[in-house]
């Protein structure tokens, strides 16, 4: 079971204002999370003391919520609290991560979900952040691009045309040819070449440090930059790469640095890749992770770098869910 919040206000203390903002949140939480009369459980509902007129419960039974237990509550006056607000609890029967509504003038309760937000979180190889990344997301409900993934699909086009991906020139001439999109499904991220998904054969170590190397060429950063902030601006979303905060997203409202020990970043990717029934010794990962770092920080063109005004956070003896956990609450401390 899970509880999906949300709030709205009315424009005024009236009955019609009143059921129209009620079905109108109730609506949106429903469509936004996929309810219907079979998994929608209880309807908990408060409102602020200025709203008298018209119970909230009463509203929603109006609506058409009628399979569900329905409670309204009248809140206690607070000075400077927000007028004529609606707030709501819907426990529903959902697996999925419920998303949280907030309309009108609520959605200043709750920044974090509402407005619209860009994360940057960078670092070098195995430091955790696209798994973090997906957490943070997931938490925010906002949507994950792993920049990466794009420059794998680049390295995997080379392999498809049989371009040599170590000459430049070759990738240049090419680089247009390439049909590479980031499409979502059920929240999550799909790279497709060719309109064909190929989420899984980027994840090799072949992809790996192929893309590495053509990452570092400007014409296919130029071309992935170009999508990924096409992306990030009609999308609220956490990004994670190499120079998110200091190129692609310069002007993020968040910006991350993780970084640990090249052979913690090992062991990590070990587990990974042994997840896929990848098994390589620890001295060949550790190796593949150092030329990584190398090539990454050295190139001419947008290298590893810890942005100036990003918080840089060593996750060496961190789990993913505390370094989440810290991310998280630096956001909510600043919205």
């Amino acid at each position: 079971m899970k509880a999906i919040r949300g709030a709205t206000t009315v424009e005024k203390d009236e009955a019609e204002n009143i059921k129209q903002r009620v079905k109108e949140l109730l609506t949106e939480i429903k469509n936004a999370n996929n309810l219907n009369e079979d998994n929608m459980i209880f309807i908990l509902f408060s409102n602020t003391a200025d709203i008298r007129s018209f119970y909230p419960a009463k509203a929603a039974r109006e609506a058409g919520f009628f399979s569900c237990a329905l409670y309204s509550s009248l809140e206690p006056e607070i000075e400077n609290s927000l007028n004529r607000c609606i707030r709501v609890m819907v426990l529903a029967d959902i697996s999925t991560e419920p998303k949280h509504i907030y309309l009108h003038n609520a959605a200043a309760l709750r920044k974090d979900l509402t407005a619209h937000i860009n994360i940057a979180v960078d670092g070098p190889a195995g430091s955790g952040k696209s798994t973090v990344s997906e957490l943070i997301a997931k938490r925010l409900n906002i949507l994950h691009l792993d920049t990466g993934a794009t420059y794998r699909a680049v390295a995997l086009a080379c392999k498809k045309y049989k371009i040599d991906f170590s000459d430049e020139h070759q990738v240049r001439a090419n680089i247009d040819k390439f049909n590479i999109e980031i499409k979502y499904l059920n929240n999550k991220q799909s790279t497709m070449l060719d309109k064909i998904d190929v989420s899984d054969m980027i994840r090799t170590p072949e992809m790996s440090l192929a893309a590495s190397t053509v990452s570092a060429y400007k014409c296919v950063r130029d071309k992935m930059v170009e999508l990924q902030r096409k992306f990030a601006s009609s999308n609220s979303c956490i990004l994670d790469g190499r120079d998110i905060g200091s190129n692609v997203l310069p002007d993020a409202q968040f910006k991350f640095f993780l970084t640990a020990s090249a052979e913690i970043r090992s062991k990590r990717r070990m587990a990974e890749n042994q997840t896929k029934n990848i098994n390589q010794p620890f001295d060949i990962v550790l190796a593949d992770i150092m030329l990584r770092d190398k090539q990454d920080s050295m190139r001419k063109f947008a290298p590893l770098v810890c942005a100036d005004d990003a918080i840089k956070i060593d996750t060496s003896d961190m789990g993913i869910d505390e370094v989440a956990d810290k991310i998280l609450k630096i956001i909510q401390e600043k919205v």
